[in-house]
């Protein structure tokens, strides 16, 4: 069965074509189950009707219903601020995150470019001692502070971790898996991705 894939990614991916590669792949498919996913994501939708509540309605709105979320990793994807918003209430919603690099893809002007930071060693939660709470976290101008964008709070009740996480942070690299879309065929082998 297709599960629902939210993908997450720098809008100047889209206009280059990269992020496009990926998420219209099924369309050379029999069909969805072929491909293994549906696409849940927002598409063009402007940034500018409502601001920045209309704008996390929106993105809470696409997380609704998917399993997965993908983050399509370009040039400057890990610098952008609504990617780090999807990427942690992706983590706090529960589904399973991956990353896949786009830059080996060429680009509208033929071109590949070299592959952008990983967006997941940006972000990062860390577990209370008694693993019951987990706090979101970001680097910000080298440092890590608390995220407090998702629903007023950095810190929520979760359910209970065990050894060897409580008490302590990690950042999303060490839990999230990142495929390249040349090197890894991710024409074939997206669909083994989702989850």
């Amino acid at each position: 069965m297709a599960n629902r894939v939210f993908f997450s990614f720098h809008y100047q991916d889209v206009i280059d074509f990269r992020a496009n590669v990926v998420r219209n792949h099924w369309l050379t498919k029999p069909d969805r189950e072929v491909a293994g996913f549906y696409d849940a994501s927002l598409w063009e939708r402007t940034k500018s009707q409502g601001g920045d509540p209309a704008l996390k309605r929106l993105i809470n709105e696409g997380l609704e219903n998917t399993s997965n979320s993908c983050v399509l990793i370009g040039s400057q994807t890990w610098s952008r601020p609504w990617v780090r918003y999807e990427v942690l209430k992706s983590f706090k919603r529960g589904n399973h995150v991956f990353g896949v690099h786009i830059n080996s893809i060429k680009g509208r002007d033929g071109l590949t470019k070299s592959l952008g930071p990983n967006p997941f060693t940006y972000v990062g939660v860390r577990f209370s001692d008694d693993g019951r709470e987990a706090t979101l976290w970001e680097v910000v101008n080298g440092n890590w502070v608390r995220y407090e964008k998702i629903d007023g709070a950095a810190t929520y009740a979760c359910n209970q971790v065990s050894d060897p996480y409580g008490g302590k942070g990690f950042n999303f690299s060490n839990f999230y898996s990142v495929y390249d879309w040349s090197s890894n065929d991710g024409f074939n082998n997206f669909a083994n991705w989702v989850k």
